[in-house]
């Protein structure tokens, strides 16, 4: 249950709270409609680690039923998640990094039908990564800590940390430097 609190305190900040998130605070939050498919999936993981198949399921099910996401219980995700939209989202990755955010109609899956799921090939996504409404990232691919992925990119190869991907297919158009010194036009506005 760490990992919904981590969820459920990075939705809070998302919306400004500042401060410490209370039991009251958590319990309200779990009803509110951007979280209870997060919670659900959380109830999924938690049945599924504890060999409850059978449970799990059915909170697998009601997720896809009244949000239409559709997640791997085999998926390992990071806390901190943020789906601020479901619909079409279907999450079969290997694992899922801290701190993401996955936008509506987002497919992390295979690059062809299975029946099973073989974690070897399927995507795995860094920390702090974004995932715009209706991405594709398909196949065995690395996606690095804070990358952000465009709206309907589709992408068949790794993308490094602090990149962006846009297109289809997904190319790099920019990448962050995160030590970036300061320059004399910064610290003045010209």
């Amino acid at each position: 249950m760490k990992k919904l609190r981590s969820d459920i305190e990075r939705y809070c900040s998302l919306r400004g709270h500042c401060g410490t998130v209370t039991s009251l605070m958590l319990l309200v939050t779990c009803f509110n409609p951007r979280m209870v498919p997060v919670v659900l999936l959380r109830l999924t993981e938690f049945f599924h680690v504890h060999h409850l198949g059978f449970i799990a399921k059915i909170f697998s099910i009601l997720n896809v039923v009244f949000f239409g996401i559709e997640v791997s219980p085999q998926v390992q995700i990071g806390g901190g998640l943020f789906l601020p939209h479901t619909v079409g989202t279907v999450i079969g990755a290997e694992r899922i990094g801290d701190n993401c955010t996955i936008m509506q109609g987002v497919t992390l899956g295979k690059s062809d039908p299975e029946m099973g799921f073989t974690l070897s090939e399927r995507p795995v996504i860094g920390n702090d990564v974004f995932m715009g409404a209706g991405a594709k990232l398909i196949g065995r691919i690395t996606v690095g800590d804070h990358a952000r992925i465009g709206a309907n990119a589709v992408v068949l190869c790794d993308v490094p940390a602090y990149a962006v991907a846009v297109g289809v297919p997904a190319t790099i158009i920019e990448r962050q430097v995160t030590d970036k010194p300061e320059t004399e036009h910064e610290t003045t506005g010209h």
